[in-house]
């Protein structure tokens, strides 16, 4: 397989294809093939990020990159190669490549033949003021925000980036389909001497994200933790903010493929349509959800559909690829991965239903317990049990008599995310929310009973 990058530091916009271009790459590539069947997949992205730290920017980047995926099919065997050139020498090659590597391959007696045309849903998610953003404009945002970080001898770090990618999926089929989106991001933590705050935003569209508002949260959870006390580990009640909840529940997503629970590697395998989670837990995947993005078909082309996960606490469908679901005698999903892949399939889409309950009245209900900003370093420890190790970051707090007493030393905890959905007490809205070990996802604010911080850090 061949596979290269090709980055443009002159500007993120010097790698961007027009849709017609990237048709009249994959024309050619088809022309040149002989495979009894191809399947290209072409990607363009520009991006760029404005990075800072000690209240200065000390760093502004910008690449472009394209990716040319070929997908050869050759008696019943296939295999992929990719390059990033686009002259006649490099897409014979990488056309080469892809049949040459499936002869090589054993036959697949479960690849099914490549798809026709499809119908698929639109979804706005290129954002034009998004595209254009420029370093003066990220540069302009940090810089008020380092401004105020100085004026309260605070010390701020973080990054703003913006971008956008095109992609299109076709096949000698007859299959065509084709994508847009933006994306910007902006995340901050503000520093003092033995305390932090950290706060994120991610969308397409950069105008729903607010640097300042974002900072200014950080800065009053780095003031409000000063000095943090130590408490002994044990259960308590957690209020655990949006990008928290992310973080645990974004290791649940690839339980739901059908190839997880097939080959018996899922924390579902056997509990369908078992009450397991709370009454209050209700999930799905839905790629037309106005918070999410990504595009509205899979790896090979098929449309994504919205799939109940779970109803009411109990697991009652899984996600398939069309080869996982011809096994288990099911209709796929349009969940599946570029071929050929050794994991099936997965939601990439996950929206959680949400409640009523501002994360302040979580604290003016809660007698005792631990307010946690943000999770960090976190690891499984039992994939069927779905017990998690990490750490607590950037804004712990004790909460005591219904408000927010003060700071505390991080916590190390081991817990089950299957009992920890079976313990939630109050549901916020739910939100896009951002962390640092999952995807984007859809997800509430939650308080928790029991939640097990098992070992104090030193910090």
């Amino acid at each position: 397989m061949t596979r290269a990058t090709n980055k443009k530091s002159s500007g993120a916009k010097g790698a961007r294809f027009t849709a017609a271009e990237l048709e009249r790459i994959g024309a050619r590539i088809f022309k040149l093939s002989r495979a009894d069947e191809t399947e290209v997949e072409i990607t363009s992205e520009s991006s760029a990020l404005t990075r800072f730290a000690n209240n200065t920017i000390h760093q502004n980047v910008a690449e472009g990159t394209l990716s040319i995926s070929v997908r050869a099919v050759v008696d019943g065997r296939t295999a992929r190669a990719s390059t990033n050139k686009t002259d006649e020498e490099s897409l014979r090659r990488v056309v080469e490549a892809a049949a040459s590597l499936a002869r090589n391959e054993p036959e697949n007696p479960h690849l099914l033949p490549m798809l026709r045309a499809q119908k698929y849903q639109k979804v706005a998610r290129f954002f034009p003021v998004t595209a254009a953003a420029t370093p003066q404009d990220r540069a302009r945002a940090v810089a008020r925000v380092c401004k105020m970080a100085e004026k309260n001898k605070q010390t701020a770090a973080g990054i703003f980036s913006s971008g956008s990618a095109q992609s299109m999926l076709a096949n000698s089929k007859g299959l065509f389909a084709r994508h847009e989106q933006t994306r910007a991001e902006f995340s901050v933590t503000i520093l003092e001497e033995n305390s932090s705050g950290w706060a994120k935003s991610n969308s397409p569209d950069i105008r729903v994200i607010h640097p300042d508002a974002l900072a200014e949260s950080a800065s009053r959870k780095a003031a409000a933790s000063r000095q943090p006390r130590e408490l002994p580990p044990g259960h308590y009640t957690a209020i655990l903010e949006p990008p928290a909840v992310l973080d645990l529940v974004g290791f649940l997503f690839y339980d739901f493929a059908g190839t997880a629970v097939l080959d018996k590697r899922s924390c579902l395998t056997g509990r369908m349509e078992k009450k397991i989670f709370g009454e209050n837990i209700t999930i799905w995947d839905d790629a037309y959800h106005p918070l999410q993005s990504g595009a509205p078909y899979d790896g090979e082309g098929v449309p994504r559909q919205k799939v109940l996960l779970v109803d009411r606490g109990a697991p009652k469908n899984l996600v398939y690829a069309r080869s996982t679901a011809k096994k288990m005698k099911a209709k796929p999903t349009g969940h599946g991965f570029s071929l050929p892949n050794e994991y099936g399939e997965a939601p990439m889409n996950l929206v959680f239903a949400g409640g009523d309950r501002s994360v302040d009245e979580m604290v003016r209900s809660t007698e005792r317990g631990i307010l946690v900003t943000r999770l960090w370093y976190i690891r499984e420890v039992d994939p069927y049990e779905k017990v998690l190790t990490g750490m607590t970051r950037d804004g712990t707090f004790l909460v005591e008599n219904g408000r927010v007493a003060g700071g505390i030393r991080n916590f190390r905890f081991n817990q089950s995310i299957i009992e920890m959905l079976a313990h939630v007490e109050m549901l916020g809205p739910a939100v896009r929310a951002a962390g640092e070990e999952s995807f984007e996802m859809v997800v509430p604010a939650m308080k928790v009973r029991d939640f097990h911080f098992s070992e104090v850090t030193k910090f």
